[in-house]
């Protein structure tokens, strides 16, 4: 069937990045599979069991050479995916047919599959995300003087930096980092457990030797690169982990809600602005808009990742006894897409990151607007000082903020507020024109931006030289 003509997951086709997509595929978890049984095959030779090198060679000369087609006919017959698969690698490897699967459960090859992929897949976000950390505190750094208005409630107030406010959205990413970190150092492979987690049939295999079980354990972890497996599992792998692993994703998706929120807000007041490619067009009616459209993205992406999250915990707490089958079909989407969604949200911070425009006039316009009521406790203190009365001169500038505030919301240009207060005998001995230095109303903002950098990013840079300057490009 044409592919035109069935529904395209738009996470493959449109947001992730090849990698990622790569990483959740049919071909890496079906010769991940029979890697699996390659290394139970030499795990249990080693221990002792009758399995030839010739059967081992064979085996692994074929684990790239899946016969899809063949593997569909098998399912199709037999309605069991790994037995589909049991039986198209024997017929690849005759020799060897009678000892692929050998003491093993479905499992041993989907969830200690399912344990790689999300180790790998962690790895490879936290590679990207490492990268929208230092373009962030590059833009930080850049901007850490750059006074601007600050908000609370959306309203006007105190001011801060253009750079400041970047470090909000730094550490936010950093936060997830740590939490990312955690979960690739929590992934542990399901080992060789058995239909219950009992390892029976291996304690079968090697006549009652609960020592040669514990050891064909530890080689099979070993082998894919982890330091051990559960203790104890069912048949499965505890569903907690997936829990974790995708609560992690879920919170740097809420990192980029944010982000990407505070993004379209500032757009909006045309102070800060994403990347706008030279032919790109903000809409079909209106050619005149540039809208946010990577910001918007991110948000809507972020809110699909975040809905998963329900989708992982119920299936962790639905788990009946040793296992039931009613994780299956939920986990084959939920976990793909979860490390999909994410990946495109870091392909999109590092598009995004890298290319943003500060309009320096616009954001100094923006904080000359509101200003002069901000610099009024000042301009008091400053009265008071020159010998003025303090109440007086506070109904003073109360009466002059009101004229002035009044006169903005009737369409004035320009705040007059000082202009009105030169115009009054009693702050005749004020320089005005000092207070309103905006450097005066930001606080630490410059050195809060230098001392995050060097104490919270310097080390992880520090961690991960190689994967410094990261960009990306985002195509549709």
């Amino acid at each position: 069937m044409d592919r035109h003509q069935t529904y395209e997951n738009p996470l493959i086709s449109r947001y992730a990045t090849r990698p990622m997509a790569e990483l959740w595929s049919s071909d890496r978890k079906f010769s991940t599979w029979r890697r699996l049984w390659v290394a139970l095959a030499r795990a249990e030779q080693g221990l002792g069991l009758p399995i030839s090198d010739a059967q081992i060679a064979a085996m692994e000369a074929k684990v790239d050479a899946i016969d899809f087609d063949l593997a569909r006919s098998y399912e199709k017959k037999l309605r069991h995916d790994v037995m589909a698969h049991v039986h198209t690698f024997g017929d690849a490897v005759p020799e060897a047919k009678g000892i692929i699967h050998l003491g093993a459960t479905s499992c041993y090859v989907t969830d200690n599959t399912d344990a790689i992929l999300l180790r790998d897949g962690l790895a490879m976000v936290r590679d990207r995300l490492v990268g929208a950390i230092d373009a962030l505190a590059s833009f930080a750094d850049r901007w850490k003087d750059e006074p601007c208005l600050g908000y609370t409630h959306y309203q006007p107030a105190q001011l801060v930096t253009v750079g400041k406010r970047a470090t909000l959205w730094c550490q936010d990413l950093l936060m997830d980092l740590t939490e990312v970190e955690r979960r690739i150092g929590d992934v542990r492979f399901l080992g060789v457990k058995g239909t219950t987690g009992t390892q029976a049939s291996f304690l079968d295999l090697f006549d009652g030797d609960h020592a040669k079980v514990e050891e064909l354990d530890r080689r099979v972890a070993a082998a894919f690169g982890f330091k051990g497996s559960f203790p104890v599992t069912g048949q499965t792998y505890p569903r907690k982990l997936d829990s974790l692993v995708v609560s992690a994703l879920v919170a740097l998706a809420e990192s980029a809600h944010r982000f990407g929120n505070d993004l379209r807000l500032l757009a909006h007041e045309k102070e800060l602005e994403e990347p706008f490619e030279a032919n790109q067009i903000g809409s079909s009616a209106m050619a005149y808009k540039r809208n946010p459209m990577r910001a918007e993205r991110m948000c809507s992406i972020a809110r699909f990742l975040m809905a998963q999250q329900a989708a992982v915990s119920q299936t962790a707490a639905t788990q009946w006894l040793e296992r039931t089958l009613d994780d299956s079909a939920v986990r084959r989407m939920t976990l793909p897409q979860s490390f999909l969604a994410a990946d495109a949200l870091l392909s999109l911070y590092l598009n995004v990151v890298p290319g943003l425009i500060v309009r320096p006039k616009v954001v100094a316009r923006n904080v000359e607007r509101e200003l002069p009521f901000m610099a009024t406790e000042a301009v008091l203190m400053a009265g008071v000082r020159a010998g003025g009365d303090r109440q007086d001169l506070h109904e003073r500038v109360r009466v002059h903020s009101i004229a002035a505030a009044d006169a903005l919301k009737d369409g004035a240009e320009r705040n007059d507020l000082i202009d009105r207060l030169k115009a009054d005998p009693a702050f005749a001995a004020i320089d005005l024109d000092a207070a309103l230095d905006p450097r005066r109303f930001i606080g630490r903002c410059p050195e809060q931006v230098t001392a995050f950098l060097a104490s919270e990013v310097a080390p992880v840079r520090d961690r991960y030289p190689n994967l410094l300057g990261q960009t990306d490009q985002v195509h549709v």
